[in-house]
This record gives structure tokens, sequence and C-alpha cells, in this order.
């Protein structure tokens, strides 16, 4: 199991606007090619103006071939210009990850 978790940052003053734009433009396109995410997640404390959202997939093959749809999908291109156009983000951080073996992930 491979889990793909991804951090956002958005300029002060525009993680909601972001999240609206990405709810109405993004987000079925999105699991229409990844399927439902684990998480989705919005920073209460910390760093904020932030979110997170896990993706999971069987191994790196698995998330190679439906990240490659997810990008040939022209609906997600317009997603993309739509969100780059926006300006509202401004950092994304990336890191794959297994599950500990002694602490195995139990999926619904």
């Amino acid at each position: 199991m491979l889990l793909d978790v991804r951090t956002y940052t958005a300029r002060p003053g525009t993680l909601k606007k972001h999240l609206e734009l990405y709810e109405k433009n993004g987000f079925d396109i999105q699991r229409r090619h990844l399927g439902e995410p684990l998480a989705y997640l919005v920073a209460e404390s910390g760093r904020l103006n932030c979110y997170t959202h896990i993706w999971v997939y069987r191994d790196a093959a698995d998330r190679e071939a439906r990240r490659a749809a997810l990008q040939a999908d022209p609906e997600w291109s317009a997603y993309l210009k739509l969100s780059g156009d926006a300006g509202y983000l401004v950092s994304q951080e990336n890191q794959l990850m297994t599950p500990a073996k002694f602490a195995p992930l139990r999926l619904p």
C-alpha cells in the first residue's frame, strides 16, 4: 500500500476561496481517476493556511497509472488553469509513505 500525502499552503485569506474553487471544479474529476481520498484535512493549528489530502494506491504502478489518467483529462487541465489563474496557492509538498509493519492501515 502506498499513501500519497500532499500538503498545500494558500496565501493568507485565500484558503476558503481555493477550497471552494476545488470543490466546485476539481474534486469530482480527481475522485473519478484517483478514487475516494483517505482524508482531506484543513489545518486548525500550527502552520495555518494549509490543507492536506491523502490518496491510497496499491503500489507505485497503480499511482502512476491513475495519475497519468488524471493528467490526461481535459477537465482536469481546465481546473488546473482556473486554480493557477486564481493564484491562491503558494506551495505544495508531497510525501509518498507506507504504513509501518506493526501498524497496518485499516481502510473502511
